[in-house]
Order: structure tokens, then C-alpha cells, then sequence
């Protein structure tokens, strides 16, 4: 039909999904075409919900899959699934794809181009890590994988490489399953992104159920036999394995982007404005492959969550459809369950204060989920990091049980509005003694840290 434009997304997942559903709700078909392609088997999926599929939290993977691709058809989206872009280019405005079920491949032409290639896991070039049996945890298929070797092979002893979010909650998933696990980590301790007193808590959270770990041991090789991997070896000892699973990390899918000359910034994720246009011609892009800006920090920073894969997803699809929507940053706030731990953290930790040139204070206070005398009352650590003479809040960390990873949310609402810790203490927030004591740990730790700050100015003058 003369005048119709044609939405060509790369990537079925959080952003790409959202940003074609957004033009959708905008344009309709006779107005705008939208064609999707995904390299792996499901779209729209809840790539967070992983480890408790494979721990048997999640009883069946269907339960993660928000709309399935002939949901999408139905709607005027035609997306396929098992497609993989390998070439853009600008200058033709067209997409080489290859059907990876049959091989064939063709061109693609669009008016608009939507970049959502996601995020990359980090995968040794170590003898050995391409060997059956050592499984990243990416996308779907990858725990659907896993959980298929975990039942139909009983392995006994799984080693997980890698101490973050995925390492970590996988590692509990794997005890979960009746595996004895070791955990092995490069850093001296478990989820980096923590400070090491708060990092130190969820390292005695492992030891309770039962995981080994081994700290401060790069990983060497993997010992195989017959194309099997049977140990982890660092420079200290070997491990025997029968299942490993790569929690390395993962960094920005920009390299498709990247060979066509779609500008990326310094942490390799895509360069956009806040609308998440690239600076490229009628190219958009959004998700764990694009670079943000630090709203506290100002730096750029690329954080893979499926939080900001769809509000940017969004932001991108209803300006595809003619709407005005803009992604104004991040502050780094993340949650997890490790094993009866929730830990939650926003903003700057001290050591990523003070690479961006802030002088902080910190203070941790220790208090209860809930008031002391209701029962299932637990011990929580909240810590809090501020800028000194200002006051200004800069980040913030929670450990404790139930109750504790999401009163970061309120501590990520005040460094989003750059609060000071001296105002954050008339906070107005709720109270009821099986949910808080009468002071709630947020508010004792932004007295403690407003009176830190009043110490230390009162020291310096």
C-alpha cells in the first residue's frame, strides 16, 4: 500500500517487543508495517525468571512467557522466531536475516529500524569452556537446557563460575535441586556491585546452604573427558563437576550495530538520546545493548535489567508512532533473593563514589523487617552513602530477610530527586508493626547518616 512504512525490529525479547507493541497501539497496519526477528525460540519472555525455573520455584516455562508470537501476530505484528539478523545496511536501509532452522537467507528492507540485541554473556577463552556440560544462562532455551540435565541426569556436583546476580541465584537454585555446589569467583567477594562489609553478608548466606566458595581464584581451564567436563581448575586446587554454569557477567550485544557504524560509547553499549534514537538516521535502539547515563554519577554506564529493556522499549516505540517520550537515566537500582537473603541496592557504592571524583561518608545501621516484639521480626543492614558537606544521598544498600530488598525502592525515589539524608528523615512512610518498627530502618539510617555528615562539619571547622 503506497505511504506505508515499514518498523523493522532486531530482537524479540523486553525492548524490541515493547517498542513494536507501543507503534502498534499508535499506528495501525494500513499505516505501518512492523516485522520482528528473533534468533532464539521465544519472544516476550522473563529472562529474570531463569534460576527459579531451574531450582523448581517456576513448575513450567510457559509460566515466563508473557505473550507468545502468535499473540503478537494476532495483533499485526509479524514476528519470527529462529531468525537471526547478520548484517545491517544503512546506506541500502535493509537487514540481512538467515533462517536458522533452514539456512536461507535474504534481505530485508525498512523505513525505521529498531536495534534490541539484547546483552552478550561473558564466556572464557579458557581450554575446555566450549565442552558439553558447561552451560551461560542467557536466554530461555539456556534454562530450559539446564533444568532438562538436571532432571534426566542427575548430576551430583555442580560448580558455578562467577559471583553475581545470575551466579549467585543459580548457585542456590542448583542446592535447591539437591546438588552440592562450589562457587568460584576471580573477587575477593560474592555480587561486586555490593561494598565488601555488605558483600560479606551474602557470602555467609551461601556458606548457610551449604555452597563452597572459593574466593579470589580465577578459573584456569576445564578438565574434559571425551568432550565432557568433568573439573574447574584455578591455580589452588581442582574442582570435580559434572554440571558448571558461567555467571561471568555479560556486556552489551552492540556488534551488529557496530559493524554497520552505528556509534557505541565507551562501555560498547549503542549511543541514543533520551528519546533512544541513535545518532544514526531513522535508527533506534534500546534494551541491555544500549549505554545509559548514571543519573548520580553522570558517567555512562550499561546495566542489563529487563526494567529498563521495557521502559525503553517504550520510550522508543511510542516516538516510532508518533508520540513524544523521552528515558532520562538510571541509578542502578537492582534487587535479588539469595538464598533467605534479599539484598537491594541503588545509586554509588564507595568504591564507585570515589572513582567519580565524590568525597562520601557512609554509615550501617542495623535494625528489624519489622517492630521487634511482632513475630518473624528479622535482622536487617542497611548502609547508606552520602556526600560530604552536602549531605547529598549517593547510594544506598540493604541485606536482610523478608521484608528488606525492596525498601530500596524509596531510597532509589530520593536519589532520583537528589534528596539530602537531613531530608530524608522527615520521610512520611508507612507504619505498622508487622511491617516496620516505629522507625523504619530507612529512616534510622538517614538519621544516623545526617548526623555523620553534621559530625564531620562540625570536625572540619
Amino acid at each position: 500500500m503506497a505511504g506505508r512504512e515499514r518498523l523493522f525490529v532486531i530482537g524479540g525479547d523486553a525492548a524490541g517487543m515493547s517498542a513494536a507493541s507501543q507503534a502498534r497501539r499508535r499506528r495501525g497496519p494500513d499505516e505501518l508495517d512492523i516485522s520482528v526477528v528473533e534468533r532464539g525460540r521465544h519472544a516476550s519472555y522473563s529472562a529474570c525468571g531463569i534460576p527459579y525455573l531451574v531450582g523448581g520455584d517456576v513448575e513450567d516455562e510457559s509460566s515466563l512467557i508473557a505473550r507468545t508470537p502468535e499473540e503478537h501476530r494476532e495483533r499485526g505484528i509479524d514476528l519470527r522466531t529462529r531468525t537471526e539478523a547478520t548484517e545491517i545496511d544503512l546506506s541500502g536501509g535493509r537487514v540481512r536475516v538467515r533462517d536458522l532452522e533452514g539456512g536461507a537467507e535474504r534481505w530485508e528492507h525498512y523505513d525505521q529500524l529498531m536495534v534490541a540485541t539484547g546483552a552478550v554473556p561473558a564466556r572464557p577463552r579458557l581450554p575446555g569452556a566450549d565442552a558439553e556440560g558447561v552451560h551461560g544462562i542467557q536466554v530461555l532455551d539456556d534454562g530450559i537446557r539446564v533444568r532438562r540435565v538436571v532432571e534426566r541426569d542427575k548430576p551430583r556436583r555442580a560448580v558455578v563460575v562467577g559471583g553475581g546476580y545470575i551466579g549467585l541465584e543459580m548457585a542456590e537454585a542448583l542446592v535447591r535441586r539437591g546438588l552440592e555446589v562450589s562457587l568460584v569467583d576471580a573477587a575477593d567477594q560474592p555480587m561486586g556491585t555490593l561494598d565488601p562489609d555488605m558483600g560479606a553478608l551474602v557470602a555467609d548466606a551461601l556458606h548457610g546452604v551449604g555452597v563452597k566458595l572459593h574466593l579470589g581464584e580465577p578459573v584456569e581451564g576445564f578438565d574434559t573427558e571425551d568432550g565432557r567436563v568433568t573439573a574447574v581448575r584455578t591455580a589452588d586446587r581442582s574442582l570435580p563437576a559434572d554440571l558448571v554454569v558461567l555467571g561471568l557477567g555479560v556486556r552489551p550485544g552492540s556488534d551488529l550495530a557496530r559493524a554497520a557504524g552505528i556509534e557505541t560509547g565507551p562501555t560498547g553499549g549503542i549511543v541514543t538520546d533520551r528519546r533512544m534514537r541513535t545518532r544514526t538516521e531513522r535508527v533506534w535502539a534500546a534494551g541491555d545493548c544500549v549505554e545509559n547515563r548514571h543519573l548520580v554519577s553522570g558517567a555512562p554506564v550499561a546495566i542489563a535489567l529487563g526494567t529498563h529493556a521495557n521502559k525503553q522499549g517504550r520510550v522508543a516505540g511510542i516516538n516510532i508512532g508518533g508520540g513524544y517520550a523521552t528515558f532520562p537515566g538510571v541509578v542502578g537500582t537492582a534487587v535479588a533473593k539469595i538464598c533467605e537473603y534479599e539484598v537491594g541496592r541503588t545509586g554509588l557504592n564507595e568504591r564507585e563514589a570515589e572513582a567519580a571524583g565524590f568525597e562520601a561518608l557512609s554509615v550501617v545501621v542495623a535494625s528489624t523487617t519489622r517492630a521487634g516484639y511482632y513475630p518473624g521480626a528479622t535482622e536487617m543492614r542497611t548502609k547508606l552513602v552520602a556526600e560530604r558537606r552536602s549531605g547529598r544521598l549517593l547510594g544506598a544498600q540493604i541485606v536482610g530477610r523478608e521484608g528488606a530488598a525492596k525498601r530500596v525502592d524509596g531510597l532509589a525515589i530520593a536519589l532520583w530527586h537528589g534528596m539530602t539524608v537531613e531530608e530524608m528523615t522527615g520521610l512520611d512512610l508507612g507504619y505498622a508493626p508487622p511491617f516496620s518498627p516505629t522507625w523504619d530502618p530507612v529512616l534510622i539510617a538517614a538519621r544516623k547518616a545526617a548526623e555523620r555528615i553534621e559530625e564531620d562539619l562540625r570536625s572540619s571547622s
